[in-house]
């Protein structure tokens, strides 16, 4: 019963609530994706319909096109909740999100350096590559136990 008072305040408020097959068509996002982000916190539903669906505010659609901005952008679902926290508790989050993405670019040097050495490593296995001369017995692949 209190689900039905809450809902009817909503919707005398002016309040249109969409289903969550509604707001999965206009966000582009699975269902099952958006009550998995639910039980994370990222978002919230405004309540539930007699069957049992969930319900939303429109406002939503823009919060789950905002998280899909940040998951693009290399972001973690836990680094996207300290973002929307911030914003939930009334305050802008662009200071969070530019350290966030300041480390993500520094992340992303380090994994470029790494892939660089490997590519190095590689291309200089490559030239070096023989086929082997002789049967050698227990060696899967002697050129590389020649050369690692």
């Amino acid at each position: 019963m209190l689900f039905v008072g809450r809902l009817t305040m909503l919707l005398a408020q002016g309040q249109k609530l969409l289903l969550i097959g509604q707001i999965s068509k206009e966000s582009g996002i699975p269902i099952k994706t958006i009550r998995y982000y639910e039980e994370l916190g990222l978002i919230n539903s405004s309540g539930r319909t007699e069957g049992k669906y969930r319900l939303f505010k429109p406002e939503e659609v823009t919060r789950l096109s905002f998280i899909k901005t940040l998951q693009k952008l290399g972001l973690s679902l836990q680094e996207i909740a300290e973002v929307l926290k911030i914003y939930d508790d009334g305050n802008p989050p662009c200071d969070e999100i530019k350290q966030k993405l300041e480390t993500q670019i520094a992340e992303i040097d380090r994994h470029v350096l790494e892939l660089m050495t490997l590519r190095g490593k590689i291309s200089g296995l490559l030239d070096r590559w023989t086929p082997p001369q002789a049967d050698h017995e227990g060696e899967i692949c002697p050129i590389l136990h020649k050369n690692l």
